[in-house]
């Protein structure tokens, strides 16, 4: 069954609560989203260092709930 975009969201957010999340729904089909989030939490780690965080979030979602997932990642402004 797909996740929803709201549940991928929340997720994220729980995991990282001061995060900035956008999803987008990619196909239309519920398996194929693009997520940009945005964390101090990021602040000194290396995108791969970030991504794992957000997979992480993600509890092994991703490869079955979740499909595919185009990540970004960034540390906030100052």
């Amino acid at each position: 069954m797909p996740m929803n975009a709201a549940d991928i969201e929340h997720l994220i957010k729980a995991a990282l609560p001061d995060a900035a999340v956008t999803i987008t729904d990619l196909a239309g089909d519920g398996d194929h989203y693009a997520a940009h989030v945005v964390s101090a939490a990021f602040a000194g780690k290396t995108r791969v260092a970030q991504h794992k965080l957000v997979f992480e979030a993600l509890g092994g979602r991703m490869g079955g709930e979740l499909h595919a997932l185009a990540l970004t990642t960034a540390v906030p402004k100052s």
